[in-house]
């Protein structure tokens, strides 16, 4: 993003949060919060930075001509994220593994790749498709699955404040439509 354009957008977003303070009853001149409007804004549009990212052009600059055709397993991939209903963080782990096609990436771009997405207002569920979907357009391997382990501030802090519950989403195509072959992946992620 430009700075011209970025530096646009923090004074829109500073805006918004000196209101929405005053709206909650802060006095928004007072020593503690005099810089939290441009803090706020500043990590806003941090941890809203995937949408100026292509996951894709991410896989594609790491792509190379192999003939391995086993799973590759990424797991533990530590994720951020915000929930587009109430805009709190949810968070967790994303597992990924595929089966190559004649050709892999580098495994840190299979984290790139979740970070990107999980770097815009999300649903746990349609990140873990994107994951899936991003990988299987863009490598063509022989399947992939992901599963996504989270957390969500939205259920724990208010709603029914449930401080322990994790969900889980998975998604999987190809070779993984084999119960054999998802069963191999989910004894590969227990097996820490």
């Amino acid at each position: 993003m430009e700075s011209e354009e970025r530096e646009k957008r923090i004074e829109g977003l500073m805006e918004c949060c000196s209101k929405m303070l005053g709206y909650i009853g802060e006095d928004v001149e007072r020593e503690g919060l005099l810089n939290t409007p441009e803090r706020v804004a500043r990590a806003i549009l941090d941890t809203t930075s995937g949408y100026n990212e292509d996951p894709e052009t991410i896989l594609r600059k790491a792509m190379f001509k192999e003939d391995y055709s086993q799973m590759v397993i990424v797991k533990d991939i530590d994720f951020y994220s915000l929930c587009e209903h109430h805009i709190l963080p949810f968070f967790g782990k994303v597992h990924v593994a595929y089966i190559p096609n004649g050709y892999i990436t580098g495994l840190s771009k299979i984290a790139r790749v979740v970070e990107v997405f999980s770097r815009r207002l999300q649903v746990q569920e349609r990140l873990t498709l994107q994951i899936k979907e991003c990988i299987q357009k863009t490598l063509n391997p022989l399947g992939v699955m992901v599963v996504v382990e989270a957390q969500h501030l939205c259920m724990q802090m208010r709603g029914v404040k449930k401080q322990n519950s994790v969900t889980t989403t998975s998604d999987f195509c190809g070779a993984f439509n084999q119960a054999k072959t998802r069963e191999e992946f989910m004894n590969l992620l227990r097996n820490k």
